[in-house]
């Protein structure tokens, strides 16, 4: 008998919205479910996979997940939370970035042969052959204008304008719905809490076009307690492919969440039980400098996402950075297994006929300034005593006599948490 994941969801700070009468149908029957991701990058990053969990946990209790990358509603842009409009992309970005989503998904969800077997959809294939007459005549004339321009997404945009093309968005994607309805047998759209126009549209046009009985759920969007986006660190979107997003950075993006964001994320990021999660908290409360829910988030989150190797990648770069005396192991390990250890660090490349400088020049302008903007800056931090090479504090800028680490690496900390790695030649 499949499970109430509503519940999971409720007890998780996973839901926000819900249309009537789609508990009752899962107490009874299973379902099968979707979220559209549409592909404007070739990657998905950590604010996706709040929703991607909404599928997972819905095939863990006994139900069907459909994920839909949205080669045709990519080409559109979604106005939904955004201010202005998006840039277009080409049809081959947005078929490389549709390939590499489908490949990420299946990551995280289960393929195998049988009922609860999970799918990956493009909507491309049933949008590339209509023509805009079927498509106004077949579609467009279910839904009034008055209608769609009740939606928020649209309201928000109508002083700053809205193109017809971004204007259209809710009724395709509200296709889509009616699409999979018809068949795969969908009856349940999910998403973030900013889609509930766009689901509604769908449900809509369903009732409309079909008479069928569908229903939709969305998640709050992530967010952490000052208000501000949760996802995005100093160097842009923590992303979900290893190559954008090293499994130590997004090791640390997790470790570094404040006391007050970590309950509601290890809820909804991870699949600990409500028992262990509050355990972890009364555990957690008298000694918050152990960062115990913030280490088991990181673990949990970068173990589900990168497997149990980006794990250990990212906890082994994590002692050798943070840990103490630490450095010898860096110089003894495999080439391999010390550009596994890099790899989430800054790299830099100079000639070694710049360290007859000093360490300003160094640490700004031969590193091409991505250490400090300038030396003035290098020398502040320098004589505040805030600047290590190689594991050793600079207690002035004159070139000190620390030996390269594995004959061409200088490790620079720059303050507490931020290093970079500078190749010599």
């Amino acid at each position: 008998m499949p499970k109430n994941f509503i519940e999971e969801f409720r007890w998780r700070g996973m839901l926000q919205e819900i249309t009537p009468g789609l508990e009752e149908w899962i107490s009874e029957k299973p379902i099968t479910g979707y979220i559209g991701f549409d592909p404007t990058a070739d990657s998905l990053h950590i604010g996706s996979l709040a929703t991607v969990l909404l599928l997972v946990h819905l095939q863990r209790a006994g139900h069907k997940p459909i994920a839909l990358v949205g080669g045709a509603t990519g080409m559109i842009g979604d106005p939904s939370g955004k201010s202005a409009e998006r840039n277009l992309l080409d049809a081959e970005t947005i078929s490389r970035n549709t390939a590499a989503i489908r490949k990420q998904l299946e990551k995280f969800l289960d393929f195998s042969p049988g009922p609860l077997q999970a799918e990956v959809v493009n909507n491309l294939d049933w949008f590339g052959s209509m023509t805009a007459i079927d498509f106004l005549r077949n579609i467009g004339k279910h839904l009034t204008v008055n209608y769609m321009l009740s939606k928020e997404s649209v309201q928000k945009r109508m002083e700053s304008g809205i193109s017809f093309t971004e204007f259209s968005y809710q009724l395709i994607q509200g296709y889509d719905f009616r699409w999979l309805y018809e068949n795969r047998g969908v009856r349940l759209q999910m998403g973030g809490s900013d889609q509930w126009g766009n689901m509604t549209a769908g449900t809509e046009l369903i009732r409309r076009m079909s008479g069928g009985e569908v229903f939709a759920a969305t998640t709050p969007l992530v967010t952490k307690s000052d208000g501000s986006k949760f996802g995005k660190s100093e160097g842009g979107n923590i992303w979900l492919d290893t190559k954008l997003t090293s499994p130590y950075q997004f090791y640390q993006f997790l470790l570094n969440q404040t006391d007050e964001d970590a309950p509601g994320l290890i809820r909804r990021f991870t699949f600990l039980e409500k028992q262990e999660i509050e355990s972890l908290e009364k555990e957690h409360a008298p000694q918050p400098e152990l960062r115990i829910l913030q280490k088991k988030l990181a673990e949990e989150v970068t173990r589900f996402v990168h497997g149990q190797s980006g794990l250990e990648t990212a906890l082994l770069t994590t002692g050798v950075l943070f840990g103490k005396g630490e450095l010898a192991a860096l110089e003894q390990i495999p080439e391999e297994q010390f550009q596994m250890v890099v790899s989430g660090v800054p790299h830099s490349v100079m000639a070694k006929s710049e360290l007859a400088s000093d360490w300003t020049h160094v640490l700004s302008g031969a590193t091409g300034n991505q250490i400090f903007p300038s030396k003035s800056e290098a020398r502040k931090m320098i004589a505040a005593g805030a600047v290590q090479i190689n594991k050793q504090k600079l207690s002035g800028t004159e070139i000190s006599d620390i030996p390269l680490l594995r004959g061409k690496y200088l490790l620079v900390q720059k303050g507490k948490k931020h290093y970079f790695l500078i190749e010599t030649v």
